[in-house]
């Protein structure tokens, strides 16, 4: 994407609707994943952000990483994307989202389950953190959303598509 257009999230606030087009990223390391939340929440997500007009997944995913983690990654697959549904605040939220599947190019510190890495995005500062790459760990400390860690120990081998209706099982397809 050029740098001398202005930049647009994918982004729209119809309140009490909200929908959203969010690309993550899988980043594991000794059998950990990293995962981030604003430090006034309580649940942790996957590392990524919001994709830009006229931005790829695949270039939203490394800006994301390098802007909230100051490394190069590399993309290694895509591995699901998700459709979610859920209650935020006073939204009922819609999200479409790539996961992806990638690489840090450069030393990254790791610690296990300390928190490694603040950064301010926007007004709001974020802390990341590694966590056991288990569904027992993921569901413990409330990695939403909750099918990343009902999968996490068999990631699919070919890219799923998953729709998640917070609260029902998801429905995946290949």
């Amino acid at each position: 994407m050029s740098t001398s257009q202005p930049r647009h999230m994918i982004r729209l606030d119809h309140k009490p609707q909200l929908f959203s087009f969010r690309v993550a990223a899988l980043i594991f390391h000794q059998g950990y994943l990293l995962v981030n939340r604003s430090v006034t929440d309580r649940y942790w997500a996957l590392p990524g952000g919001r994709a830009e007009i006229g931005e790829s997944t695949e270039e939203t995913i490394l800006r994301e990483i390098e802007e909230e983690l100051h490394v190069k990654a590399s993309i290694e697959r895509l591995v699901w994307s998700p459709e979610n549904f859920f209650a935020y605040g006073d939204y009922q939220a819609h999200e479409m989202a790539f996961y992806y599947q990638i690489r840090l190019d450069e030393s990254f510190p790791f610690r296990e389950s300390d928190i490694i890495h603040r950064v301010a995005d926007g007004e709001t500062e974020v802390e990341f953190c590694w966590l056991p790459a288990t569904a027992k760990a993921l569901r413990q400390n409330d990695l939403r959303p909750v099918f990343i860690a009902d999968s996490i120990e068999t990631l699919p081998t070919r890219h799923q598509h998953v729709i998640v209706r917070e609260g029902n099982q998801p429905r995946t397809q290949e």
